[in-house]
């Protein structure tokens, strides 16, 4: 059943056009396509997410999305060189390099807002 299927994210954007623009110029993404109900991205690593208009976006208060990274401290110099500024949380046997979050064992991760005040991760916990 479920377990055949496949997952896609979906994003919520409290303006659209704004979205595109912050996915596009900062983060380097386009959308593979796109519908009456917002855009559909896919990237290389095979990860699909739907950005759409709602006007409850950013309200989630947690980690929406994970883009999974070889190397998270490069990305989040190439994401601050850009202007994206990365949050830091208070978590249990965390340290920090910085805006990169280490987890003994685990690897890291880096956490920043999108132009619409969603929460997104930056992580190298899934990569070998």
């Amino acid at each position: 059943m479920l377990n055949d299927s496949q997952v896609t994210a979906n994003i919520p954007a409290g303006d659209l056009d704004r979205a595109r623009r912050f996915y596009a110029d900062t983060l380097g993404l386009s959308p593979a396509s796109e519908n009456p109900g917002g855009l559909i991205y896919t990237t290389a690593g095979g990860t699909t997410f739907f950005l759409y208009e709602t006007e409850y976006a950013g309200q989630a208060g947690h980690t929406i999305a994970q883009f999974h990274v070889q190397d998270v401290a490069a990305e989040v110099d190439g994401l601050k060189a850009k202007g994206v500024t990365f949050e830091h949380y208070d978590m249990p046997g965390t340290t920090w390099d910085g805006d990169v979050a280490s987890f003994d064992g685990m690897g890291h991760a880096a956490w920043f807002k999108d132009s619409e005040d969603n929460i997104l991760c930056l992580d190298d916990m899934a990569t070998p």
